[in-house]
């Protein structure tokens, strides 16, 4: 064999280590056991006896011989070990190692694949280190050192790697790191206990001295200070079972808010673990049994025959967001709905029990009966809320007109602040506004400070003329850098479009005369229904504010304005396009960002100049 190759002992070894697997873990028994484990034996030991003959060669080839031989020495102890809490070695001793001492057998169990795993993986990279110099005159003993300590250094990572496995599975403990809060009583919670009147009573059943009852009563004990109409008592369901027939509980952990005959139940679990994600939503769930329990039921219509956005898809054509969030958080606030068409009185007469109507994106335009009902409706002191949509081209007039407002379907845009999705220039028609007034339906919007969504909106302004008890407010305005878009090229070209802070959002007031029994007539005209659609409701908190702030304003409810307080954890939504981007970028860019910066690190080290050798002096 060449001097200048050393290779085939470390392949030669490898084929022991080969053999020595198939006979110990594959065949296990038998008389093929003892032939390829003995081959395996006599193999290995054949490639150390000839890696001992060439550390006489010159000095810096002989350093790494040894190198490589105390590797296979290294590897020959691992094999000893495992010899030795083996079955063969229970053979020669009569009992296995284990049976005399456990604890020895398995520390030895552990250390024998550890010490093969760091005789074997250094000795790849450091081949591959010397296969480079095999003809060169000198040795670099560097670079070998180099791929010595790599190879080390990764042998102990899969050791540590391997171990920490090990002791995971053996333990099986479990350790939670998410973070972890019950909500507390938010300001629509708050305000709804503060305007009872009537009691309440919250009936808790749980345990004595059990941590879930501590978070539940911490929180109710917050909202019990808005209104001494609330009443709080906690029970142990198996010592009251006559109030818990009353309620119909079955056992603890559960929640009860009653008043009179009504009860609405929450179970949460008596233990902390199971129960965490109830307690981080505890105070929307709450809100939503309060609601049911302490307001009369109130309806809601609709109106359908209009093109109007549905709870679902008309089918596989229709690409308009759906308003099912909108209609689920209606029905969480005790509204009931209904729907309103022609055959139920829209061309006639609004029902008597509608507390409001609802239009929202129609696409086609009201006929004068639908639009003479409506406008009777509002003088009886009725509540509207109207969200329209620009891409009909249409300005609605019957709809807006006897309210004193105008509807400009004109598509506002933005090139200075709106939302990005596409990346394109038709982005600018997502238009985000933090520009709100005073009125109570931006309230809470207000409080929060952050911004409403709206995807392709028109805009609303007052009419230069109407009716003098007609009050007009703008709740929601466009940024003052939004221009109404009316050539579609996403630029502001003027004259004639102009940049201003359009009319978003529009509540019209309209008191009853002093001398009749009419309600005050109250409205809302929102200039892009996409802004209640579950596409922006469902990721845009302002916008459900927005919406449920608006009901509650039309219906005189103001003291119960405001958000609820939840501690679950927002899923992250990305788009398909974002998704495509985090994966490329994990999978390829990142490895190769590592890859070229060790390139160049390597390559500005090895091109940088040596030192200049001192130049002879002669004197």
């Amino acid at each position: 064999m060449s001097p200048s190759r050393s290779w085939p002992l470390s392949v030669i070894f490898a084929i022991g280590l080969v053999f020595l697997y198939i006979g110990e873990r594959i065949v296990e028994s038998g008389s093929n056991r003892a032939l390829l484990s003995g081959l395996g034996a006599v193999v290995l030991l054949f490639s150390i006896v000839l890696r001992a003959t060439r550390v006489r060669q010159p000095k810096d080839r002989a350093r790494v011989e040894m190198g490589f031989l105390w590797l296979q020495l290294v590897g020959l102890l691992g094999l000893l070990l495992y010899f030795v809490q083996s079955d063969a070695f229970a053979k020669l001793a009569g009992a296995t190692l284990e049976t005399k001492s456990a604890k020895l057998a398995g520390v030895l169990a552990a250390l024998w694949p550890a010490l093969i795993a760091i005789a074997v993986v250094p000795q790849i990279l450091m081949e591959v280190a010397y296969a480079t110099m095999a003809r060169a005159a000198h040795v670099e003993l560097g670079r070998v050192r180099e791929a010595t300590w790599s190879g080390l250094g990764l042998a102990f990572a899969m050791i540590f790697a391997v171990a920490f496995q090990y002791v995971a599975s053996e333990r099986d403990g479990r350790v939670d790191l998410s973070y972890f809060r019950t909500a507390k009583p938010g300001d629509a919670t708050k305000k709804l206990v503060a305007s009872l009147d009537e009691p309440l009573k919250v009936s808790l059943f749980f345990p004595p001295a059990n941590d879930v009852a501590e978070e539940v009563k911490s929180y109710f004990d917050d909202l019990k200070a808005e209104s001494p109409k609330l009443e709080v008592e906690v029970l142990d369901q198996p010592l009251e079972p006559v109030r818990s027939r009353e309620l119909g509980v079955s056992g603890n952990g559960t929640i009860v808010i009653s008043k009179g005959t009504k009860k609405e139940s929450l179970v949460i679990g008596t233990e902390l673990e199971k129960a965490r994600s109830g307690l981080r939503g505890l105070d929307q769930d709450v809100q939503k049994r309060v609601l049911l329990v302490a307001k009369s039921k109130r309806i809601i219509y609709l109106t359908q025959g209009h093109g109007e956005r549905r709870e679902e898809p008309l089918g596989s054509i229709d690409q308009r967001a759906t308003i099912s969030g909108l209609r689920g958080a209606l029905k969480e606030q005790n509204y009931e709905l209904k729907t309103l068409t022609t055959a139920e009185g829209l061309g006639a007469e609004i029902p008597k029990d509608a507390a409001a109507v609802l239009i929202l994106g129609p696409t086609v335009p009201f006929t004068e009966p639908e639009a003479k009902s409506l406008e009777e409706y509002e003088k009886r002191g009725g509540k509207l809320l109207i969200a329209l949509d620009p891409e009909a081209g249409l300005g609605f007039k019957e709809l807006t007109q006897p309210l004193g407002i105008k509807f400009d379907p004109t598509v506002l845009a933005n090139d200075t602040i709106f939302i990005r999705a596409s990346g394109g220039p038709s982005d600018r028609n997502i238009l985000s506004t933090s520009s709100f007034s005073s009125h109570p339906v931006a309230s809470t919007i207000g409080r929060v400070g952050s911004p409403v969504v709206f995807l392709t909106s028109g805009s609303v302004e007052e009419l230069p003329a109407h009716a003098a008890e007609l009050v007009v407010d703008f709740s929601v305005r466009a940024n003052a850098q939004t221009f109404n878009d009316s050539n579609n090229n996403f630029q502001a070209d003027s004259p004639p479009e102009v940049r201003k802070a359009y009319g978003l959002v529009a509540s019209v007031t309209r008191r009853a005369p002093s001398n009749k029994l009419e309600e005050e007539l109250r409205a809302v005209v929102l200039a892009d229904s996409d802004a209640l659609g579950d596409l922006v409701l469902s990721q845009v908190r302002t916008n459900q504010a927005l919406a449920l702030d608006t009901l509650k304003w039309l219906f005189g409810e103001e003291r119960t304005m405001g958000l609820t307080n939840s501690e679950s954890d927002v899923a992250i939504v990305r788009t398909r396009q974002q998704d495509m981007a985090w994966f490329y970028s994990t999978i390829f860019l990142a490895p190769a960002a590592v890859v070229l910066a060790g390139f160049f690190a390597r390559r500005k080290k090895s091109t940088r100049p040596a030192a200049s050798a001192p130049k002879e002096v002669r004197t």
